[in-house]
């Protein structure tokens, strides 16, 4: 019951904050729409940070709000909720549950552990390279949820071998390598994290003359920001924070055996695989991707209208194929790779939560409160560049940290358009860290869905992830604003 008056008083707030803005700001004559989206931003700001309701049925406010007060025609803004990077998503997820129906998760996952030899600091390291690789192309979460199973059963394979007390520290490792690691990874793509995604489209709303940020491009970017951070959380948790005694070496045939256990590689697995890697090089080579030493042509110029062709298209086309292709297995009730019951398990939630974020880029552009509050930042043009987006890292790293990242990223990224339209300068330069630093969050169990699907293992203590976190927290501010600016500029 307290709990259910705690709910309802926050639910109030949000309104009563609603209506607050709309009688405390005043952005001048004919600029009343710009004051409702403001208002209706903070009331869902506070809905979002504090998940009293579900994130995406805070996601519907602009369709209900935006058309009562004549912001946006209601058809308008129903068109923010479906468009090209949600079929991106759709599709990417499609192709991750077809990986987790066939195990070949399991498979990639313990096949790249066995790389990496047979210390403790080697195998938490293949563990962190797998789940970051997995990450890439599907969602932090599924990721997680896939590769924790995996990591307890080999975890509690080596407690009865070495005891459990000897594998403490590893476990603390391993544990923290798999949610980190589905952080880091998942910035390295794309489709990887939800806040990608909403970067993606809040630039195409925010500049629709400018050349869309492509596959290819992002990962030149975010690829080597992905792996250094990478290579130096592995570095502290491993060896630094949760060291195992030097000496002890593991077993290798431990591992073997869970990947034995797999049994043959099957059909339905090399499919799946095939159309995997097929996605994500038709996703890399879609149109001419420029190295510095060599430019390499895209395949969609072979196409009459290949300027109709984006991402999102490649992703439906290569899951679609997934629903006719011939499975062997008895495990498939048509006779097919994947089912009908593929579709129930796609996040509609997170869809809805990425259409009410593309609600509010659209409403902040078409009210002009983009540009009114860009305006607000012209006092800082007196600053380096480098020194502006390091203190945007740090404002959203740490607010990442209590809040949901999709919901930072949505608020922040439009916000940050309209800065680096009064600053004059290439939008990318601010968005882009902005857009890796809202999917960082080492700290707490709430910061990313990873680390609190790690910590639900009861393997760690919260003083457990807060150590090394603060510690990865100001060095991921520090390694995305430099590699960000030396990448971009």
């Amino acid at each position: 019951m307290e709990r259910r008056s705690v709910q309802y008083g926050i639910i109030s707030f949000s309104v009563i904050s609603f209506f607050l803005v709309l009688y405390l700001v005043d952005f001048g004559q004919d600029k009343f729409n710009a004051e409702i989206v403001a208002a209706a931003t903070v009331a869902m700001a506070v809905l979002w940070m504090t998940e009293v309701i579900p994130l995406s049925a805070t996601s519907l406010i602009p369709l209900i709000i935006f058309p009562l007060f004549g912001v946006l025609e209601a058809n308008t803004i129903a068109q923010s909720y479906i468009n090209s990077t949600i079929f991106l998503f759709i599709g990417g997820f499609i192709i991750a549950l077809a990986m987790e129906k066939w195990n070949l998760h399991k498979r990639v996952a313990l096949t790249v552990i066995l790389w990496f030899g047979s210390s403790p600091s080697g195998v938490v390291l293949g563990f962190m390279i797998a789940t970051a690789f997995i990450s890439m192309w599907i969602s932090n979460t599924a990721t997680a949820l896939m590769v924790l199973p995996i990591g307890l059963a080999i975890m509690h394979k080596l407690e009865e071998e070495y005891g459990k007390k000897e594998m403490l520290p590893f476990s603390k490792a391993l544990m923290l390598g798999i949610a980190f690691a589905c952080t880091v990874g998942g910035i390295a793509t794309l489709i990887g994290t939800p806040p990608n995604l909403v970067f993606l489209r809040v630039y195409s709303i925010s500049f629709p003359d400018k050349p869309p940020i492509l596959f290819g491009e992002w990962i030149k970017i975010a690829f080597p920001i992905s792996v250094v951070l990478l290579i130096i959380i592995w570095y502290l948790i491993a060896k630094v924070f949760y060291p195992v005694r030097k000496g002890l070496i593991f077993d290798p045939k431990i591992l073997k055996k869970e990947k034995e256990s797999l049994g043959k590689t099957t059909y339905e697995e090399k499919i799946v695989m095939t159309i995997f890697v097929l996605t994500s090089l038709l996703w890399i080579f879609r149109v001419e991707l420029d190295l510095g030493f060599v430019k390499i042509p895209g395949w969609s110029k072979l196409l009459p209208h290949y300027k109709f062709l984006d991402d999102g298209t490649v992703a439906m086309m290569m899951a679609f194929l997934l629903f006719i292709l011939p499975a062997k297995s008895d495990r498939s009730k048509r006779g097919y790779i994947i089912d009908n019951d593929v579709i129930r398990k796609v996040p509609w939630d997170i869809i809805l939560l990425f259409g009410g974020g593309f609600a509010i880029a659209e409403g902040f552009i078409k009210s002009g409160l983009s540009e009114l509050i860009g305006k607000q930042f012209i006092a800082l043009n007196g600053f380096p560049l480098i020194i502006i987006i390091g203190v945007i890292c740090l404002v959203i790293t740490f607010l990442s940290e209590v809040t949901s990242n999709t919901a930072t990223a949505q608020i922040a990224l439009p916000v940050l358009a309209s800065l680096a339209v009064q600053m004059n300068t290439d939008p990318l330069l601010i968005m882009i860290p902005a857009t890796l630093a809202a999917s960082m969050g080492f700290m707490l169990p709430i910061s990313t869905p990873p680390n609190a699907i790690v910590f639900s293992s009861e393997r760690l203590k919260i003083i457990d992830m807060v150590k090394p976190g603060i510690f990865l927290d100001f060095i991921c501010i520090v390694v995305i604003t430099l590699l960000s600016y030396i990448l971009l500029t």
